[in-house]
């Protein structure tokens, strides 16, 4: 008997969800696939906020430079993150454009689970840019939209894109077949 199964670890209970162990079920299901609502929901979200502001034909498309600007200017006192604000104020027309970019490229990779965690991490930096300079001081904390997106970026830098990504059919492809 292993030290786990004295302790009473996974091994006495059988195998972990997720780990396609007998008589998996629906549990075994959901444990996963859990990742792909997470990716579908952030991938889009972004890839949609960042075309949203090359275009004006969506239905939140007013993020322009001066809706910008005008953001940045509100919030720049009181931000955690002035200095932020600050230089994104001096340099509009790039921050914009490369928020824009990196929105889309965060976005795509989530949605594709292409680099999931690199994507990630760009998303990590990028919500808690905007939670430190433009909704820090939304009261009560949980009303800004920040800090969730940053936690689901979180988890995905810390777990990958699951089974449904490009990441894991690169894995399984690169896997050697008599190991």
């Amino acid at each position: 008997m292993s030290v786990t199964e004295q302790l009473g670890g996974p091994a006495a209970r059988g195998p972990l969800p997720g780990t396609g162990g007998p008589g998996g079920g629906l549990r075994d299901f959901a444990a996963r696939y859990a990742l792909l609502p997470l990716r579908l929901f952030l991938g889009f979200t972004f890839v949609y906020a960042g075309i949203d502001k090359y275009t004006s034909w969506g239905p939140f498309s007013t993020m322009d430079r001066e809706t910008m600007e005008f953001m940045l200017e509100f919030a720049q006192e009181d931000a955690a993150a002035s200095w932020l604000a600050e230089l994104a104020l001096e340099n509009s027309g790039f921050f914009l454009n490369a928020t824009s970019v990196a929105e889309i490229a965060v976005g795509a990779g989530v949605l594709l689970g292409l680099l999931t965690r690199p994507a990630a991490f760009g998303g990590v930096l990028l919500t808690l840019s905007f939670w430190l300079v433009i909704s820090w001081n939304t009261s009560p904390y949980y009303f800004g939209a920040d800090l969730p997106f940053l936690a689901g970026f979180v988890t995905l830098l810390m777990a990958g894109g699951g089974v449904l990504s490009v990441d894991a059919a690169l894995a399984r492809r690169s896997r050697p077949v008599f190991a």
